[in-house]
């Protein structure tokens, strides 16, 4: 008797990452990849078109659409198709933000295939899947009621975000374009909106807010 595989779709804008994947979820018994898209342009055409699947796997950093926006999409075209979030991104900083986007869980790329497996079977069953330390961090939140110190921060938008923490990380403008491919002015408009709306004066101030951000996240 055969056993009917769940079907997952893989979003990532790196095709050899995506073959990684695929090798790797192939080899389990109850599920397969029946889709790849290199971005979030390719992904929502493909479901449009009708291709069924019960999971998607994507970045939250692509080169059309910003992840956190096909996230949504997505939801809007098939509202109960579950997403789960395979980033090289630090969780610490993004995963709430892919949860609150509709994400059913987060997954850091650094982490072994075992993990990825058992997150994709969590999130299939219903559930959400993040890791034991940030499930500690919103529970911890939760219990203490403690407001969140990036109340500004919600109020960027999704390639803003990306931006900021980038740039919190130590990137120029220069090698966050590259990132992101991304045109340079595209980049210095969204540091320009990122500091209108943070309410910082300049760039230096941008860069240390940045960074400060990003070593209270870790």
């Amino acid at each position: 008797m055969s056993v009917s595989k769940a079907q997952v779709m893989l979003v990532d804008d790196h095709a050899m990452l995506r073959h990684g994947m695929a090798m790797l979820i192939n080899l389990e018994p109850d599920m397969e990849v029946s889709a790849e898209a290199g971005d979030g342009d390719e992904a929502l055409a493909t479901l449009k078109a009708g291709h069924h699947a019960d999971i998607v796997l994507m970045d939250v950093s692509l080169k059309t659409l910003s992840g956190f926006e096909v996230i949504k999409s997505i939801h809007h075209l098939i509202p109960g198709l579950p997403v789960l979030v395979v980033s090289m991104h630090d969780e610490a900083a993004y995963a709430e933000r892919a949860l609150r986007a509709g994400a059913r869980g987060y997954v850091m790329k650094q982490e072994p295939g075992e993990v990825l497996v058992s997150a994709i079977r969590e999130v299939l069953a219903g559930n959400v899947y993040l890791s034991k330390q940030m499930h500690a961090r919103l529970l911890n939140r939760v219990a203490t009621g403690s407001a969140e110190p990036e109340s500004l921060i919600k109020s960027l938008t999704p390639s803003e975000f990306e931006v900021l923490h980038l740039i919190g990380s130590g990137h120029s403008s220069q090698e966050i374009a590259k990132l992101l491919n991304r045109s340079i002015k595209t980049i210095e408009t969204h540091r320009f909106n990122i500091r209108s709306k943070l309410n910082l004066k300049d760039g230096a101030d941008l860069i240390r807010y940045a960074t400060q951000w990003i070593s209270e996240e870790r």
